[in-house]
């Protein structure tokens, strides 16, 4: 009978947007939110049994192999960077369990990649660093990434392999927890650890650039299977995390194996791949204006026109709260609109105060994102309270219960326009129609439907859409990255596919 392998297993995630403006709390860590809040322990193994995500993957696929010592598993909805207090007391849990775990064969990290802290740029690095101090330089220790990671050299360096989410809308979370399973087995039982290569590339990725079901990175990642042989036993690319401003933001290549020749020459063709598609990486975002034409000339009842307000995607650290698609929407006097899910937890306690029915008075949103949005001033009729607690059945999310708060659904009062909007206490990003039905709105019955996202909506709603359209609005996860005030990153650096160089000009 094999050795079982004790392994040590743990998660802190966090995606950071360096231009929100509120830091990352250790309470933000605490909160279930559709993903797991804080959970300790054994907790693990029941919690995590069925979910998409890594850790749920390592769990799975190490059953009958390994005795895993689950520590803890975190992560917040991303905003501004962690204080230092929440990635202090994070990183002491993880610390602490690792030492009290005895005698264990090696680590697993299930990280996000694009974390950044108030006290250093590179907090999945550090978190690596702080791991590897407590269990020395030989034990082997395996880290699962987010596709958005801004890999790092001491990412590289400090781990001994590194898997990647290969899907966006994210449906591969478990399969690159096992994935990184796999990898680790082969260190344990050849007691061998892989030749490492890194490649960095020389431009930003937009998040609205990034979906993996279409362009010029369905062909990146399609082809990776086919690039593993005896000599290559990994290899993953990073699109990269655009508002992280730090020195490493920006897509990465990773590639492991025994052989030193085929791993590095593995990690040059993929690089040349990605850097040749640059000059086919378009701008897919139209105005405000347009995109709500073009949504009131193909929305229809049964196959309704979505308008993504990727610049406001609470899932990239948008405040979730702007209001440029509401003005015009109403302006252009669309009809059988259902927006969700705007954040205004003061709006939602008037609204519950109200009670269903009734008439209110509100100012309405722009109270957290970028200067230039203002709130939406009108009357709203309260159709529907709700508890924002729904399950989620779309196949990125399936099996994960959505807890927005109090939710609201509010009608915009206007005799020439027919805008509802989805209210909710808790920010959050939608990812699945069940942030619609929480307050008894079924998605395709509508004839335009606009979601706070960038591109994981498509996962549950692409189907049976007539039109997905991309508006640049404004907002804090920034997608046109020409005019970001970028200050740190690495010089010359392009901002965006052809885009033109950074420039510090402080």
């Amino acid at each position: 009978m094999e050795k079982k392998y004790k392994v040590a297993i743990a998660g802190f995630q966090h995606e950071s947007n360096s231009f929100s403006p509120k830091p990352t709390e250790y309470d933000d860590f605490l909160k279930s939110d559709g993903w797991p809040g804080l959970t300790l322990g054994e907790y693990l193994m029941g919690e995590f049994a069925t979910l998409n995500l890594p850790l749920s993957g390592f769990i799975q696929a190490a059953s009958d192999t390994c005795q895993l010592t689950p520590i803890c598993w975190s992560s917040a909805e991303p905003y501004g960077p962690v204080s230092k207090d929440a990635f202090e007391r994070m990183i002491e849990l993880i610390c602490n369990g690792v030492r009290g775990a005895g005698e264990i064969d090696a680590v697993y990290l299930d990280l996000h990649g694009a974390m950044v802290c108030e006290h250093c740029e590179d907090g999945e690095g550090e978190i690596i660093a702080r791991v590897r101090g407590v269990v020395g330089p030989d034990m082997p220790l395996s880290v699962s990434l987010d596709l958005h990671a801004n890999v790092t050299p001491e990412m590289v360096a400090l781990s001994d392999t590194i898997t990647i989410y290969r899907t966006y809308p994210h449906l591969d979370m478990a399969d690159t927890g096992k994935r990184s399973y796999d990898l680790l087995m082969h260190m344990l039982r050849t007691k061998t650890k892989p030749h490492k290569a890194f490649r960095q590339l020389s431009f930003l990725m937009p998040l609205s650039s990034q979906h993996t079901g279409s362009g010029p990175c369905q062909s990146f990642y399609d082809g990776l299977p086919a690039m593993i042989n005896e000599g290559v036993t990994s290899i993953d690319f990073a699109t990269g995390f655009p508002p992280s401003d730090i020195w490493h933001c920006g897509p990465a290549i990773v590639a492991y194996g025994p052989d030193v020749e085929a791993v590095e020459g593995a990690a040059g063709d993929l690089y040349d791949k990605v850097a040749l598609a640059e000059i086919n990486m378009k701008d897919p975002l139209l105005s405000i204006d347009e995109a709500v034409e073009l949504a009131i000339s193909r929305g229809s009842t049964g196959a309704p026109a979505i308008i993504a307000d990727v610049q406001d995607n609470p899932g990239a650290g948008g405040s979730g709260d702007t209001t440029g698609l509401l003005h015009a929407l109403i302006a252009k006097k669309a009809r059988g609109v259902v927006l969700s899910c705007f954040w205004d937890a003061e709006a939602v306690t008037i609204a519950q105060a109200a009670g269903e029915g009734s008439t209110v008075s509100l100012s309405l949103g722009g109270k957290s994102g970028p200067d230039e949005v203002k709130p939406l001033q009108a009357k709203f009729i309260v159709e529907t309270l709700s508890n924002g607690i729904a399950m989620c059945e779309g196949e990125m999310l399936k099996g994960f219960e959505l807890d927005l708060g109090p939710t609201v659904l509010l009608r915009v009062k206007d005799e020439d326009s027919d805008i509802r909007i989805v209210v909710s206490t808790e920010r959050a990003q939608c990812l699945d129609q069940a942030f619609f039905r929480v307050v008894g709105v079924e998605p395709v019955e509508q004839s335009i439907l606009v979601v706070k996202s960038t591109v994981h909506y498509r996962a549950d709603f692409e189907a049976f859409a007539s039109e997905l359209i991309m508006c640049a609005s404004p907002g804090y996860s920034y997608c046109r990255l020409d005019d970001v005030n970028y200050k740190n990153l690495r010089l010359g650096l392009r901002l965006g596919p052809n885009g033109k160089a950074f420039e510090n000009k402080e």
